[in-house]
């Protein structure tokens, strides 16, 4: 995929990334030559791994960041940084059902015009597990928190590491991974109700509609990158009137090749201010 060196800075677009940073106090060395480097108006952040006190605000603020977040020692953990005011700041789903974990994997917020979902859906572990029956719930309170914070004419993006490759475009050798906690049935079914009930349109498939695009590359697998091994399992989804801004998305492996990178990389969108 492209770099994001192909947009030159405009005030005229907006440049909205993701990132699974895995740790960011890991990642300050990568994330500081590329926000240098590139237009990245808003960046938002998933497995910051680090609590509040502990996070690197001044980092961002010396960049000329805005940067809101919310976390837990050693797990999860998101944060949204962005060069315009960051408003409405809400974390977790505001239900009765709440936890610690939950705080620590969604946060939303407004920024200019764009309502802001930015998710770390959790991986599930394994089929049968505990915690693979709570990645299905958390996508069926997705749907509702959806259904009743906000509406489909609204301009939502939701993004982060949603931890579902939705068809088998989006994972290599499919049939060798269809019990996979991030690929079995059961994961898709639930992702694609969330979409298909609220109107998200899928920003990187509307740009690159067959193209074998990955975002994760196990750091476990050498060569993964060179081999093609990797998972799209990092999305921007945007309702309908946002998508009608869009004008690009796609995947920039370039921070994945850095030295001691995150094992995922970036993923960008543009849209029409």
């Amino acid at each position: 995929m492209k770099s994001a060196q192909v947009f030159e800075r405009d005030p005229g677009r907006l440049v909205v990334a993701t990132f699974n940073v895995n740790s960011i106090r890991a990642r300050l060395h990568v994330l500081e030559p590329y926000l240098s480097e590139h237009q990245v108006d808003i960046l938002c952040l998933q497995e910051t791994k680090v609590r509040d006190d502990d996070f690197p605000t001044a980092f961002f603020e010396d960049m000329g960041y805005q940067v809101r977040f919310s976390g837990q020692k050693s797990y999860n953990g998101v944060a949204v940084a962005s060069r315009s005011e960051i408003s409405d700041v809400q974390v977790g789903f505001g239900d009765d059902r709440d936890n610690e974990s939950d705080r620590a994997r969604l946060l939303r917020c407004r920024v200019e015009d764009i309502h802001l979902v930015n998710a770390y859906v959790p991986q599930g572990r394994e089929l049968g597990h505990p915690y693979f029956a709570y990645k299905i719930d958390w996508f069926s309170r997705l749907e509702r928190l959806f259904a009743t914070a906000y509406s489909s004419k609204d301009q939502v993006l939701w993004c982060g590491d949603l931890n579902v490759a939705p068809t088998d475009l989006d994972v290599y050798e499919p049939d060798k991974h269809r019990e996979h906690v991030c690929f079995h049935d059961s994961v898709r079914e639930a992702f694609s109700r969330v979409v298909q009930s609220f109107g998200f349109v899928d920003l990187l498939r509307r740009f690159h509609p067959d193209e074998a695009v990955f975002s994760f590359y196990d750091y476990r697998q050498r060569g993964a990158i060179k081999r093609g091994q990797g998972w799209r399992i990092d999305h921007l989804l945007a309702t309908s009137s946002l998508a009608d801004r869009a004008l690009d998305c796609w995947v920039d492996l370039e921070p994945r090749l850095m030295e001691k990178p995150s094992d995922h990389t970036v993923l960008l969108g543009a849209f029409r201010r």
